[in-house]
Formats: C-alpha cells, sequence, structure tokens
C-alpha cells in the first residue's frame, strides 16, 4: 500500500481486489478471504477493509451473504416475464445451473385473495408451498404458491423430488400452462426472506405476484415471489 500517494487506503484496497477479480484471482461466486485476513495483507485496521468492500458492494461487484461472508457476485440474471415463464428452462438458457428446494409446504383454507386470484370460493382448500431457487448454487428467489387442492393432491412430494413446479405439475396432467398476469413491486426484505436469501439488513427484494392458468383458462397456480434485488434484472417481453 502507497502510504504517501494521496489516495485513501481504502480506495486503493478497492483497486487492489477489483483487479484481482478481474484476473480471475476470486471468481464468480469466489468468497473473500475475511476481513481479518485481508486487513493482515494489507496492513491495514478491519474497518478500513470493511469500507473498501461496502464499496465494491454498492457496485455489485461483491455481495455479503449473512452469517456466510462475502463473495464475488455473478452478473445479475436476466429474468423475462412473458405468457410462458418457467424458472429452469429462464437459467438454463443462460448457460447457468438451477436449483429448487421445498422450504415448507401446508394444506390450508383460501383467503379472499388467494381465491379470487384461483377462481375458487373462500375458504376451498390450497396447498400451499414455500419455495427456494437458485442459480449456480445463489439464492435467487423465495416464493409462496397457491395450488387448488382438491386438483393436485399429490403435489408437494412431486415438487419435493424434482425441486420443479413445472414438472410436478406435469404429474397432474397439466403438459402446459400460461401466465395470465404478473404483478410487480419493491419493499425492503423481511427477516425470513433475508434469511433464505442470504441478504443484509435493509436489502430489497422485487416482489412477483403471478397467476398461471391451463389450457382451457383455469387459474392452476397464485404465486408471490420475492426476488434479491442485485441478482436479478427483470424483463418484460412483449
Amino acid at each position: 500500500m502507497d502510504r504517501g500517494a494521496g489516495v485513501a487506503l481504502w480506495r486503493q484496497i478497492a483497486e487492489r481486489l477489483r483487479a484481482d477479480i478481474a484476473a480471475g484471482v476470486y471468481p464468480h461466486n469466489a468468497r473473500l478471504p475475511s476481513e481479518a485476513e485481508l486487513a493482515g495483507r494489507f496492513k491495514v485496521n478491519r474497518h478500513t477493509v470493511r469500507r473498501a468492500i461496502g464499496a465494491l458492494a454498492e457496485e455489485n461487484i461483491l455481495r455479503a451473504d449473512r452469517g456466510r461472508g462475502t463473495f464475488v457476485a455473478s452478473r445479475p440474471i436476466d429474468y423475462p416475464i412473458g405468457r410462458r415463464t418457467r424458472f429452469s428452462e429462464i437459467v438454463s438458457r443462460q448457460k447457468r445451473q438451477p436449483g429448487g428446494r421445498l422450504v415448507a409446504s401446508s394444506e390450508e383454507g383460501a383467503d379472499i385473495l388467494v381465491a379470487e386470484k384461483l377462481g375458487i370460493a373462500p375458504g376451498s382448500r390450497v396447498i400451499r408451498l414455500e419455495t427456494l431457487s437458485a442459480v449456480d448454487g445463489v439464492p435467487l428467489t423465495r416464493a409462496t404458491s397457491w395450488f387448488p387442492a382438491e386438483r393436485f393432491p399429490g403435489l408437494v412430494a412431486a415438487y419435493a423430488e424434482t425441486g420443479s413446479i413445472t414438472k410436478a405439475l406435469e404429474r397432474h396432467g397439466i403438459a402446459d400452462y400460461t401466465r395470465l398476469e404478473t404483478r410487480i413491486s419493491a419493499r425492503v426484505a423481511g427477516a425470513d426472506d433475508a434469511e433464505h436469501l442470504s441478504l443484509p439488513p435493509g436489502a430489497v427484494v422485487l416482489v412477483s405476484e403471478a397467476v398461471n392458468i391451463d389450457a382451457e383458462g383455469n387459474p392452476i397456480q397464485f404465486a408471490r415471489a420475492r426476488f434479491a434485488g442485485d441478482r436479478v434484472q427483470i424483463v418484460v417481453e412483449s
């Protein structure tokens, strides 16, 4: 470090780390050394390192995963919203690896909003799935989905086995489905979403509320997905 250069030490550290990332020393999704290790490398205090990391995080070059450390951020994934919106297909087309797992499930009575979106009577039985989807092993979206329980009795087991809503629906005779509507908003992540998506306090999530329908136009799924805002670019297809 050049302490007589007239450039703040944290800026010099940020530029060193930026150069290391560009050179492939730390590839995408790689975990950086700890603050203590970097402080030792650059012979500065941890506060100076923390400021450098914070600056690179603001540029989306680094990301802080709560409880895991600091990682090199991947390029945000393009997520098209159109008549056929399929998570696995979208991710795979961009030469990246999709993943999905079941977080929780339940059967419950539909509230007024869920009933309206699914075209059923309030109180009708619905299956609720809580899922977590990832790209290259990095959490991207936490989603809550509701399905008519009478029509999809084995949906929980099918999703748990396949990690795919599309494949789970195929097992119930839904060869294809399309998007009826999508509403997108933004808000600060709640504690549960922040934990599952490895987001720092105060991080913003993009919220997508969507209804999918079968070939006859019957609603089969109402979903509320929360995307890590710095890891995705929503693309609205026309």
